[in-house]
């Protein structure tokens, strides 16, 4: 098979962070057999993005589980309760505390203003969500946003390499905001680190319902590789299967704007460049564009130029100009950044609600209207010039006239018993009127 890619960040770590658990605690652990090395930034996947937040990297996934905080994300892992409120309307189950989601998303504001983990967290959400499969009706079978990604037999897999330390930067956060199912907090998390790096608002809603054991998690292989031998119809392939078209996949490749990839970890990309060589975080690595933590449609004009060798291009990247269908979007989001967030926005949200079970079934929504901004509404865009009626509706406008006794070429015979009615009625009215 051929090389993946998953960019992840590389995040400092605490001694006081790796205590080891022991006793029954310790058997609830990752076993032995799992202790690869897994440092934050390594990388397999194509919804990968590479974000170096210290000098120094965590050195297995081992240690990660040992730490207090992540090995609680292990140790309760399977809760998945449903609160319920009783109110006037009667009783609604919710997945998650509305209110706890605002304070939560302001939790995340502040983490990624100091750890600069925008990538990280957003391919944790695109992890989870990613493994929906639309060709299977039960949950959660079907994969999708469902929280499957917090247990060990799913952080194993090869494309989430690295993700144990998107966990541990939220595990806090999740212990402060119990009633915010996992989830929720996944796709709360990627949604925040892109409107905070400049990106569009995404129309998300919130309500996801937890899987509660590793046993639902889905197996491996479903998520998009970086460097498949025929790129185009892999992404096809991949995406598809989870309901997403060709405007849809190229939309989420601008993501690739934020980001860098490492070729000791992941098998791309350069040691260092000058985009890269001064941090933030950790300095090295390549990124697919020269402001790497800004969110905006540069991925696609660097991608279509190709004259700067310090910026990353992968095999999946080069498809979007190379495919003549994926090539209409690329080329429209190179010139057009308004489009490119619409088109993204609306893109992410959808991938952020695959495969979820809500709770209650509509979701919830934290902070006003779901919907994009669309195209702004211009009254004499729809209501000036005449349009011409097709003689089909021309015969089916005719023949219910002729129904009623009329046509469309004279008016209707008047009903002379409903006239009589009214001139009675409004005599009756000004009688009683001049009466009084």
């Amino acid at each position: 098979m051929a090389d993946r890619v998953l960019l992840t960040p590389s995040l400092s770590s605490s001694p006081t962070t790796m205590a080891t658990i022991t006793g029954g605690a310790a058997a609830r652990m990752i076993p032995s057999a799992t202790r690869a090395t897994v440092s934050l930034s390594t990388s397999r996947s194509f919804f990968s993005f590479s974000l170096a937040s210290s000098s120094r990297s965590v050195s297995s996934l081992n240690c990660l589980r040992s730490s207090p905080r992540i090995s609680h994300i292990f140790l309760n892992q399977r809760r998945g309760e449903v609160r319920v409120s009783s109110g006037r309307f009667g009783t609604v189950a919710f997945a998650s505390d509305p209110d706890q989601l605002k304070s939560a998303r302001e939790d995340i504001k502040e983490l990624l203003k100091t750890k600069f983990c925008h990538p990280l967290l957003i391919r944790l959400g695109w992890h989870d969500a990613g493994t929906y499969n639309k060709n299977i009706e039960e949950w959660p079978q079907r994969g999708g946003a469902n929280g499957s990604l917090r247990f060990e037999v799913e952080l194993k897999h090869g494309a989430n390499a690295g993700l144990v330390n998107a966990l541990k930067l939220l595990q806090p956060i999740k212990d402060k905001y119990s009633g915010v199912t996992y989830a929720d907090l996944f796709q709360l998390a990627s949604a925040t680190a892109v409107e905070e790096a400049g990106g569009p608002k995404i129309p998300m809603k919130y309500g996801r319902v937890d899987v509660t054991g590793p046993e639902q998690c889905p197996e491996e292989g479903r998520l998009p590789d970086a460097g498949p031998p025929s790129p185009a119809d892999h992404l096809r392939q991949v995406f598809y299967r989870m309901g997403l078209n060709d405007k849809e996949i190229v939309a989420l490749s601008g993501a690739h704007t934020l980001g860098r990839s490492r070729p000791d970890r992941s098998g791309w990309g350069k040691p260092e460049t000058k985009y890269t060589k001064d941090g933030p975080g950790a300095p090295g690595g390549q990124s697919w564009t020269a402001q790497w933590l800004k969110f905006d449609n540069s991925y696609f004009k660097d991608i279509k130029e190709k004259k700067d060798e310090d910026l990353l291009v992968l095999p999946t990247d080069a498809a979007l100009f190379d495919d003549p269908s994926f090539k209409v979007y690329a080329e429209k989001y190179a010139v057009d950044q308004e489009a490119f967030f619409k088109d993204y926005a609306e893109a992410h949200a959808k991938l952020s609600n695959l495969g979820a079970k809500f709770e209650p079934a509509e979701g919830v929504v934290v902070d006003g209207s779901p919907n994009v901004v669309g195209e702004k509404f211009v009254a004499a865009k729809y209501s000036s010039g005449k349009k011409e009626l097709s003689d089909a509706m021309r015969k089916k406008i005719r023949a219910e006239y002729e129904a009623v006794g009329g046509s469309p070429d004279k008016a209707l015979k008047s009903n002379y018993f409903l006239n009589i009615i009214i001139v009675i009625a409004a005599l009756a009215i000004l009688t009683y009127l001049f009466g009084n």
